[in-house]
Parts: structure tokens; C-alpha cells; sequence
């Protein structure tokens, strides 16, 4: 099955849920005349991009009281496009952190096409979304301390674990970045991110642009532990001439937001 057919099936499936309500692994798996290892992978990868929910045996269209909160969060245009921008720096055998958020997990299903990756994480969400993927990478989970805050694992467990590795790129998100001070967080637990960030040859900060300027009392990474800040096209000019005067490599995504303005 080549990745064009893939996508293919995996939009038909989608198109097939918003005018059935509903359908079930068994009769996805007569009509495309592929396993039902294959439609699951496909079910989970709709639902991780906001088109379904699944439900056993099947999946069901999203209900309409939930389309509005999935925009607005998960399935954001901006993340998406940011997630996009981010996933075309990683290149075939690489190892690479993928830190938890909504902003790094919208990157999971673009890494479909990628050889040979060794991804280590401390989040269950990314670590099972990259399990569904064709092309499964080699998948590394820190253990720790499950911390319900951020849903992730923390702790020193984790940070031993991620000192017996070297990775080529850590991708990691943000609550605000601190235009003097570098990313912040409402997390008191930044210990690991530090961790994560000196274990890997590049740092890429994944945020989307209304998040730059927030000053949040918690530092997490400081400008000089970050090589690249991914975002939107809506950054003000103000605040892509500061990031740049840091000596971050800044990338700004296409904007689905077409009316969006600069501040």
C-alpha cells in the first residue's frame, strides 16, 4: 500500500463516519480489503486529528457539543501548520524528544513518512500515538513520576534515564515565552525539560504566536538553551526583531488564520 493510497483510505473513512454517524472495524476492513491492524491505525490517526472518535469495535462522527472545544484546542489551524513547519526539520534515522502538549502531539502524524526514528518521550498520548504510525519508530519512554498537571512523567527517574542518551533535536512546547527571559511555564516541575534540552544538539520551542509575550513567573528554558522557536505568522514584527537578537533561528508557519494581524 503506497502513502498516497493511505491517505486516500484514511479520507474516505473520514468522509464515510460524517455521513454514516458511525462504522465499525469490520465492515471498514471488507470495504477497503486491508486488516483490521491497519483500519485501527487509521481510526487512531483520524482521532488524533480531530475527525472522529473512536468507540469499541468502530468509530462515531465527533458530537457537536465537542467540535467547538477540538478547534479551538487539539486541532487548532495554527497548531497544526506550526506542527507541519516543525516535523520537515526532522530527517530520516534522527533521535529526537518529543516533550508532552497538544502543540508537539499535532506533529505525531506527519512523522509517518520518516525512517528510522528513535523518538523518546515522557507522555503517554505521544508515545501511544506513535505506535499507530506505519512506520513505528523506535519509541524510548523516560518512566518517572506520573504528574497529573502536565500528564507526563517527571522526576529524577526521568532525568537519569535522559542522561544515559544523546538526541539530535528535542521539540518541546511552551505556556508563554518570555521575551527577555526565554520559555515559561505554570508548572513548577521544569526540572526535566532542562534535562531534555541539554541532552539534544538542537532545541526547538513549538508555540503558537499569541503565547509569545506572556510573562509567566516559572522559567523554564532560558534563549541561550534554544536554538529554534517554531510559531505562527501572526508574531508581531516587535517581537520577531527580539527573538531574533537572541540568536534563535525563528520559523513562522503559514497562518490558517487569513484575517489574523500582527499585534
Amino acid at each position: 500500500m503506497t502513502k498516497r493510497n493511505t491517505q486516500q483510505r484514511r479520507h474516505a473513512i473520514a468522509a464515510l463516519v460524517q455521513e454514516q454517524g458511525e462504522v465499525s472495524v469490520e465492515e471498514l476492513t471488507r470495504r477497503f480489503d486491508t486488516s483490521e491492524v491497519t483500519i485501527r491505525k487509521d481510526l487512531a490517526l483520524l482521532e488524533t486529528g480531530g475527525l472522529l472518535l473512536r468507540r469499541y469495535g468502530g468509530a462515531v462522527c465527533l458530537p457537536s457539543e465537542m467540535v467547538a472545544e477540538v478547534d479551538a484546542e487539539q486541532v487548532s489551524l495554527r497548531k497544526q501548520e506550526i506542527a507541519r513547519a516543525a516535523a520537515e526539520r526532522i530527517r530520516d534515522h534522527n533521535r529526537v524528544i518529543i516533550d508532552s502538549g497538544t502543540t508537539t502531539s499535532a506533529m505525531i502524524p506527519l512523522l509517518g513518512n520518516k525512517r528510522g526514528l528513535v523518538v523518546m518521550t515522557n507522555s503517554l498520548n505521544v508515545a501511544g500515538a506513535l505506535r499507530e504510525l506505519e512506520n513505528e519508530p523506535i519509541l524510548l519512554m523516560t518512566g518517572g513520576t506520573w504528574d497529573p498537571h502536565s500528564e507526563s512523567f517527571q522526576g529524577q527517574v526521568a532525568e537519569q534515564v535522559l542522561r544515559s542518551y544523546d538526541f539530535d533535536q528535542l521539540f518541546i512546547g511552551a505556556d508563554g515565552i518570555d521575551l527577555d527571559r526565554g520559555t515559561t511555564t505554570f508548572n513548577e516541575l521544569v526540572g526535566l525539560s532542562r534535562v531534555m534540552a541539554e541532552v539534544a544538539r538542537e532545541v526547538i520551542v513549538m508555540v503558537e504566536s499569541d503565547k509569545i509575550g506572556r510573562r509567566i513567573p516559572n522559567l523554564e528554558l532560558p534563549w541561550d538553551s534554544i536554538h529554534t522557536l517554531v510559531t505562527d505568522d501572526a508574531l508581531s514584527d516587535e517581537a520577531r526583531a527580539r527573538i531574533l537578537a537572541k540568536g534563535v533561528t525563528l520559523i513562522c508557519a503559514p497562518s490558517a488564520n487569513l484575517n489574523a494581524r500582527r499585534k
